[in-house]
């Protein structure tokens, strides 16, 4: 059996494959030939953020990133060693197992997408009525053009629904 067969990558997220149902990790250090195993992890996202913490402490913010938004979030290790590395790693992927639980009151399945509910963040229901209610209002009056325009064209007071 092939090498091939036994182990994937992960068609969106870098830096990790499957391995026996499981999700691993592991990161070249720069302009060497050794690896840093990250470790086994039970979903790719949990992985992923591992790869992540990883390649921010060995790449910097060039680094290219599974989750860049969740960046200032990650745990930052002590040092560049691989021990240090690997342990921050460990805890980003817990961090976003908790973030992937059920606890936030909404359940993700974790081989899809982050669910992002827009609705709940945007105040959808509310942003709509208040986009209504703009659009009820009359629009401000232009103030009195400066002293060096003719009169003839503007008089005070006058609305800007004249001007089409």
């Amino acid at each position: 059996m092939s090498s091939s067969s036994t182990s994937k990558r992960h068609p969106t997220y870098h830096g990790i494959r499957s391995r026996g149902g499981k999700w691993v990790t592991e990161i070249r250090e720069p302009r060497k030939t050794n690896r840093i195993w990250l470790g086994t992890f039970s979903t790719p996202e949990m992985a992923a953020a591992a790869y992540d913490v990883a390649a921010l402490a060995l790449k910097g913010h060039d680094a290219v990133l599974n989750f860049p938004d969740m960046a200032n979030m990650y745990p930052i290790p002590a040092s560049n060693s691989s021990d240090d590395i690997r342990n921050a790693a460990t805890a980003a992927a817990e961090l976003m197992n908790a973030e992937y639980s059920n606890d936030a009151g909404f359940e993700v399945n974790p081989q899809t997408d982050q669910f992002l509910d827009e609705e709940a963040i945007f105040s959808m229901p509310s942003l709509m009525v208040a986009m209504a209610e703009g659009m009820m209002l009359s629009p401000p009056r232009m103030d009195p053009p400066p002293s060096d325009y003719t009169q003839e064209y503007y008089t005070v007071g006058q609305s800007l629904w004249n001007h089409f």
